[in-house]
């Protein structure tokens, strides 16, 4: 049973999953229905609502009205669940779409989901992107909530302080002592090879600006993955920030030495959602903001 408009559901299923086949599987439904109620949508709006190119993507006016069919999702499947609990629909049918930063996802956000699984029977669809850009997918409508180190919310939604993740510059000891031998300057930065997550990373750079003024021009290894980094770090690949959490056992072990033992980078993290009156956000905020606080700074 839905409660949304069909034609409303046809349009938010064609950009989950990418393509007007794809979501006729779904639907249960051939393509071109599919189409039809799209074009009968956007026909009623007097608006192109989705691009019709593989991926499919929602135009401008896409985007804005997906941001407010997705807490209608939400609420509809809480609707079901309160009036029909013997059906099996309800928030636990539908994944729930957040996005959260990699470095998160790898500390600390898988424990909050496990919990909300067990708790709840959640399901979930997490996108990945850097913390400085997942609002993106807030702000079009492609998510109910990120992860984000932006604490100015966007228009229509709330924020929650999480805490501060805290990143430690690490190396091999054989490539700190051949690269950093004279300690952290602009001199060593501009010459010891950099591992950064990818083009849109600024962590890196954040701390050598943090050092010094210079414009510099380092070695670059671009490495998408958090948990590889402490790896590419103690097989001397090069130097990089990562979350203390992580780069304590490589610590201990004697994998990775600090360049830098009394410098660091803190990072705030916040959480952002739709601001409508929800069971499913509230407790998610809840298990999100409790664990982040037992595991990130204040």
């Amino acid at each position: 049973m839905d409660l949304i408009h069909p034609q409303l559901a046809a349009f938010a299923v064609v950009l989950e999953e990418g393509s007007f086949e794809a979501a006729g599987r779904r639907l249960c439904i051939t393509s071109s229905a599919v189409s039809q109620r799209i074009r009968a949508l956007e026909d009623r709006l007097g608006q192109v609502l989705v691009v019709r190119q593989p991926p499919c993507r929602p135009t401008p006016a896409g985007e804005l009205l997906l941001r407010r069919v997705r807490p209608m999702q939400m609420l509809e499947a809480e609707a079901l669940a309160d009036f029909l609990p013997e059906s099996g629909q309800g928030a636990v049918a539908r994944p729930i779409a957040i996005a959260v930063n990699s470095d998160s996802l790898a500390t600390w956000v898988l424990g909050a989901l496990a919990e909300l699984n067990r708790q709840h029977g959640y399901l979930f669809d997490v996108r990945v992107d850097d913390q400085d850009h997942t609002l993106r997918l807030l702000r079009d409508g492609s998510v109910l909530g990120v992860v984000t180190g932006e604490a100015a919310p966007v228009q229509g939604c709330e924020v929650l302080a999480l805490g501060a993740m805290r990143y430690k510059a690490i190396a091999s000891p054989a490539f700190a002592t051949r690269y950093f031998h004279a300690g952290v300057s602009a001199a060593t930065l501009a010459y010891a090879p950099m591992i950064v997550f990818d083009r849109k990373d600024e962590l890196q750079w954040r701390f050598v600006r943090r050092i010094t003024r210079a414009r510099l021009a380092p070695p670059i290894h671009y490495l998408p993955t958090s948990t590889g980094f402490v790896e590419a770090a103690a097989l001397g690949l090069g130097w990089c920030l990562a979350p203390e959490s992580l780069v304590q056992p490589a610590l201990t072990a004697g994998l990775v030495a600090l360049i830098a033992p009394d410098r660091w980078l803190d990072v705030p993290l916040y959480w952002q959602h739709a601001a409508v009156r929800s069971d499913t956000l509230r407790n998610i905020s809840t298990v999100l903001h409790s664990t982040a606080t037992s595991t990130l700074r204040g």
